[in-house]
C-alpha cells in the first residue's frame, strides 16, 4: 500500500489561543499504486504535485499553498500550471500572500 503523508502547516485555531498541527494521510490501495505509471521513488512527490494542481484548479488552494503542498517554489508551480493550461487565479488571498512575501515575512 502506498501512503502519501501530507503535513499541513500549523493552522492557527482561535479556540482558547491554541495552535493545532494537522496532517492528512491518504492510503492508496496496492492495486492502484501498482497501476501508477510513475517510478516508485517518485510516486509520493508526483501525487502531491497532482493533488496541488487539482486543488488549485478548483480554487480550493491559493497559489502559495498549492506550491507548498507540491513542494516547489511559486515560480516553478506557476510554470507547471502554464504547461497544463490551468488558468491562474489572483484574488485577495494571493495579493495578501504576495504583499507578505514582498515585505520579507
Amino acid at each position: 500500500m502506498l501512503t502519501v503523508y501530507m503535513p499541513v502547516q500549523k493552522a492557527p485555531t482561535c479556540y482558547h489561543l491554541v495552535a493545532v498541527d494537522m496532517s492528512i494521510t491518504l492510503h492508496i490501495p496496492d492495486s492502484v499504486a501498482r497501476s501508477l505509471r510513475i517510478p516508485e521513488g517518485e510516486a509520493e512527490q508526483r501525487l502531491l504535485q497532482e493533488l496541488a494542481v487539482a486543488l488549485y484548479a478548483q480554487s480550493l488552494l491559493s497559489l502559495g499553498k498549492a506550491s507548498e503542498l507540491a513542494g516547489t517554489s511559486r515560480f516553478l508551480f506557476a510554470d507547471i500550471l502554464t504547461q497544463r493550461n490551468v488558468a491562474r487565479h489572483y484574488g485577495k488571498e494571493e495579493l495578501s500572500e504576495d504583499l507578505t512575501y514582498a515585505g520579507g515575512e
